[in-house]
């Protein structure tokens, strides 16, 4: 069964050992890059299949101070979502997206929205947004280091 959990040390050898597929490096970069200097804004979290750790993340609450589009408050930003390379084609992409909403909302309690961007040269990745609800907002992000983003969101009622 797929859940997600904050990170903590027990795990953070397994999650510096996930992987991404060359072609989407340039989109997230590795774990260890992410972790470091992380701001403490961010709080990082597993998603795990059983005790194996398959994928990672981050939960930006300070998204709205670093990107204007992020107007309903309060609210997160997903960022730097990946799944482990050995462990893609297997649907937890979009099981763990599909589990956000309700983690979201029972550990955070009155976040309204959740936004995230993601390049416009990977239709992967908007796709499993879209399978798990979020909503392409029909505007781009122009300041990603690897091209212009789709800005999507998630509303949580």
């Amino acid at each position: 069964m797929l859940f997600i959990e904050k990170l903590t040390e027990p795990v953070l050898e397994k999650v510096l050992e996930l992987s991404v597929d060359d072609s989407q490096l340039k989109y997230v970069g590795t774990t260890e890059e992410i972790l470091n200097g992380l701001p403490d804004s961010c709080i990082p979290h597993v998603i795990k299949c059983g005790e194996e750790v398959v994928g990672f993340f981050l939960l930006d609450f300070s998204y709205s101070e670093s990107y204007e589009f992020a107007r309903e408050k309060p609210c997160i930003g997903l960022r730097a979502y990946l799944i482990d390379a050995r462990q893609q084609g297997k649907g937890y992409g979009v099981q763990a997206v599909k589990l956000l909403p309700d983690y979201v909302k029972s550990q955070f309690l009155g976040v309204r929205k959740i936004y995230l961007t993601v390049n416009c040269k990977n239709p992967i990745a908007k796709k499993c947004y879209e399978k798990a609800g979020f909503i392409d907002s029909g505007e781009l992000y122009l300041g990603g280091a690897a091209g212009p983003q789709y800005i999507m969101s998630l509303n949580l009622k």
